[in-house]
Formats: structure tokens, sequence, C-alpha cells
């Protein structure tokens, strides 16, 4: 499946559909947000992978004005969206890059991702939470925003549910919907449980998760030094 391609298709809407379509939008990144150990006026390097319209990325460049982001996707559509939101700020910058091509020697303080990773295989997962791990500087942090598979397929049905009914009292509309769900089908979800294992593995330490609701989930770890 050509994901690329999929997030070109909905990159102009993609910023007005995401609240309706993640239920728990402001507890979501507020409770990633809140995982930030830096003070506000720290000057910090930022990593965004799959940043997509750079949304989670705006939220810490308001947070922290002092912050260089790099924003990388796989969509040049939604790089061109964030592109436009960070006019003006000369310490944002932006390429098309998969996620497991990320340049390891550059040094980040952060690096977040939203909604993104899950649609890597297990293995890439792993491999790319391990690029995480080497390209933060002792003390950073990694903040993932994300999805996860129910932990039983009773579970996991139990979350399309509750998804479905959420999205349907947020108002989505069917249009919205159905490209949520064609987009779904390259979601290659773990569970919660096995991504907080594979940090550990990858040498993250104070690995914890700060938010969940159903498939919804926010996690991540800290590189000690």
């Amino acid at each position: 499946m050509n994901i690329a391609a999929l997030f070109d298709r909905c990159a102009t809407g993609y910023d007005r559909d995401r609240p309706k379509l993640v239920p728990c939008f402001d507890r979501f990144y507020g409770a990633a947000m809140r995982m930030i150990p830096f003070l506000s006026d720290a000057s910090i390097r930022v990593l965004d992978p799959g940043s997509g319209t750079g949304l989670f990325a705006a939220m810490v460049a308001e947070a922290y004005p002092n912050a260089a982001l790099h924003l990388t996707d796989i969509s040049e559509a939604m790089l061109n969206v964030a592109r436009q939101r960070f006019a003006g700020n000369s310490q944002a910058s932006f390429a098309v890059q998969e996620h497991l091509d990320l340049i390891e020697e550059f040094s980040f303080d952060l690096v977040i991702s939203a909604l993104s990773i899950h649609h890597l295989e297990y293995e890439g997962k792993r491999e790319l939470f391990r690029k995480i791990f080497r390209a933060l500087r002792p003390g950073g942090m990694f903040i993932n925003s994300d999805q996860a598979l129910g932990p039983t397929p009773e579970e996991e049905a139990a979350y399309e549910r509750q998804w479905l009914a959420d999205i349907a009292a947020n108002g989505a509309t069917a249009e919205a919907i159905e490209a949520a769900k064609e987009r779904m089908r390259a979601d290659r979800n773990a569970t919660l449980a096995d991504q907080l294992r594979w940090l550990e593995e990858a040498g993250f330490s104070e690995v914890r998760c700060s938010y969940s609701r159903a498939r919804f989930e926010v996690y991540g770890g800290r590189k000690s030094g």
C-alpha cells in the first residue's frame, strides 16, 4: 500500500478532520505536551518524524519559542501544509523522508511523533526506537502519541466500536470516516505493552504511558545521562 499517496490525498483537509477523528484530541495532545521535561525558555532541538501537517510540532513551537524543529514525513503534500504553518519561522526545517532513514548522528533533545509510527511493521518500530535512542542527547526525551492494538481480539473489537461511536458523536462526516478507514488499512498497530518493552530494549529509561483511552496512547522514555 502506498502510504504517501494516501496522505497526499487528504493533506488539505487533515487538520480539519483530525479533532473529530481523534475523539480525545485535547487530552491526547495535552498529555504529550505535559511529558516534555524542559523549561519553556529552553533552546532545544526537536525532531518530529512523521510530522504530517506539523500540528504537534506547532504545539511544541508555541510552548518552546526558542526550539529548533526538524519535521520529516513521506508525504510531500502533508509537508507542504507544514511549511505553510511554519512560514516565517526560521528555526523550522523539513525533509521528505522515511522513518527508518533517520540520520542518527544528529543530536536532539526531544523527539516527538503523533499518529504515524503505527504504520511501521513490528520490526520497523523496534528499529526506529533504537535509532531515536541513538539520535537523542543524554537526558533527551522521546514522546509518542499514537494508536495501539487491543491486547486481545475482544478488546480490539471494543476499541473499534468505541472509536466509531465517539467519532459519530463528534460529528465526523461520512466522507471523513470512509477516508480514515481507507488510511487505516495501512495500520500495523502493536499493543502498548509491546511498545513499552521495545523502548526499554532500545535503552530508554523512565518508560511510561501518560494517557490511555481505547486505542489512543501517549507514552515515552528518556535517554539517561
